[in-house]
Order: structure tokens, then sequence, then C-alpha cells
């Protein structure tokens, strides 16, 4: 299978023009599920990403003594759902029926799962049961990667994205990081193959696919190498869910590594490669889309 080249033209082809009598219900409500005590960034660094590249709503659902610290530090155009939390500030299983109703009650139409969570049984429970409950679009990221296996995915009612980095991809499919860098587009249409899921292989040169097609990122810089880079991605891919053209999932995909990318691009000119910070991808993404969507 030819591995096809995720260009600014192709991009520029997949996000859907805005109505003039637009409004916000038309570009989603994201729901990013993430976060915990001692790893507030995730949820911030991800609702950022989401508000820059045009969701609608996006709201952080955080345990409850992270609120404080995430709401300080989060765009004011973000909302904050506070959930149950065990004794480590970890989002548990009770907050399900709350994350639930919010979905059904705020129309979300998007969810992120993962960022920052945490490990241990609580988190675990929580994501199956999502993975098992929810319908509809979830890109699952880092701690909510950490907690299912190939079988959950291929049992799972959601539409989902999965984002692993070679480390997380080694471990799902039990095999080596220098085998899935060996092998790195193979591996991800084999995977995505397998589970029925859109998987995007982060590193340099992402694959994107959807088991039928697949793609190579053109885009981004080792200064992106960094933590909360991957988050940033997340909330990115999960605002355009509801801005391109159908499929949603790998055409969101497909849009967001580019142009997170090519923010990190962008940055990296001002900042350096070695100075560049996850929050500066997030800050750039408007700059990536005017020069994508309005070439010069």
């Amino acid at each position: 299978m030819k591995l096809q080249k995720i260009t600014a033209s192709l991009v520029r082809s997949l996000i859907l023009p805005r109505k003039k009598d637009s409004h916000k219900g038309d570009f989603g409500h994201v729901l990013i599920v993430a976060g915990s005590r001692n790893m507030t960034g995730a949820a911030v660094l991800c609702a950022n990403a989401a508000l820059t590249s045009g969701a609608g709503l996006v709201t952080a659902a955080v345990s409850k003594s992270a609120r404080v610290i995430v709401s300080k530090k989060i765009l004011p155009e973000a909302m904050i759902l506070p959930l149950a939390e065990n004794s480590r500030g970890q989002i548990n299983s009770k907050a399900l029926n709350g994350i639930l109703d919010f979905i059904a009650r705020r129309k979300v139409t998007c969810v992120v799962l993962g960022p920052g969570l945490g490990q241990g049984k609580g988190v675990t429970k929580l994501v199956g049961r999502l993975v098992s409950t929810v319908t509809l679009p979830l890109v699952l990221d880092a701690d909510g990667l950490n907690a299912i296996k190939i079988r959950d995915l291929k049992k799972a009612s959601a539409k989902i994205i999965v984002t692993p980095h070679p480390g997380e991809m080694a471990r799902l499919i039990g095999s080596e990081i220098r085998e899935v860098q060996g092998s790195r587009a193979r591996t991800a249409l084999e995977f995505s193959r397998e589970t029925g899921v859109v998987c995007v292989l982060k590193g340099a040169g992402t694959v994107v696919t959807d088991g039928k097609n697949i793609f190579q990122n053109t885009t981004g810089n080792p200064g992106m190498a960094k933590g909360g880079s991957g988050d940033v991605l997340g909330g990115v891919i999960a605002a355009l869910t509801c801005q391109v053209k159908a499929p949603e999932l790998l055409n969101s995909a497909l849009c967001a590594v580019f142009l997170h990318g090519l923010a990190g691009d962008i940055a990296a000119k001002e900042k350096t490669e070695i100075g560049l910070l996850a929050g500066d991808i997030s800050r750039t993404i408007p700059r990536a889309l005017k020069r994508t969507l309005k070439p010069l």
C-alpha cells in the first residue's frame, strides 16, 4: 500500500469553510477527561489547543483537587467540570455517571481521554467503562492508552482515534520499541486493521492510518520532543472532528498532525528547537491555520 504524504494542499481540501450564519454548536463541544492532582498541565494544554483549533465549546473534566490550579492556567473560554477522585487525586470510576450525564446534557461531540490521568485500578476501570459505553468520537491518549488492551479496542462502542508514541505502541502489541520504529508504517497499519481504530503513531514522520489508507506527516521538528506535545495534539484532533469532511476520524487526524507539526515549526523559528515548549505549539496553531488555509 502506498504511503501518502500529508501536505498543506491535502489539509486545505479537508477542512470545511465556515458559513456566515454559523454558531458555536456547529463546531462541536470537546470534553477533555484529563489531569490529576500532580499532573494538571495535561488538561490545560489539551483544552487550550482545542480552543485555538476552533472547537465551539471546550470543557476540561478534572479531579476535584486539580480544579483550582487548572482554572488559573486554562484559557478563560474553557469550562471546567470537577469530578470524583481517589486519595491520590486521580479521577476514578465513581466519576463515570457524572461524565456520561454531562455528555448527554451538554451535547458533547468528541471526548479526549487520558492525558495526565495517572495509573491505577480506578483509572483503568474508568477508561474501560468509557471506551465500552461512549459512542462518540474518542481520542485515546497517554494514560488512556496505558489503561486498555487490544481486546478493549475491538469491543469498543466509541469511534476511536489512538495516538500512541512508540513505547505505548510497543506495549499494546507486546513488542519492542526498536521493532516498532523499524517498521512504523506496517505496525500502525496492522494495528488499525486489527482493532478498527484510526491510529496516529507519533514520532518523526508521524504515521496516520484507518487500516485502508496510510499517510506520513511532512511537518514537525525535534524540538517538539517535549512533555505536553502529545496533549496538545489530542486537543487539536478533537477540535477538528466537527470541522472536516467525512470520514471525520481519519481526516481530523490528518489535518491535526500537519497543523500541530507546522505550529511547532513556526514556534521553533522563534524559540529555537531547544527552547520550544508544548504551550508554544498551542499558541502558534492559529498561525499554522492561517498559513495553511490562506497561503501567501
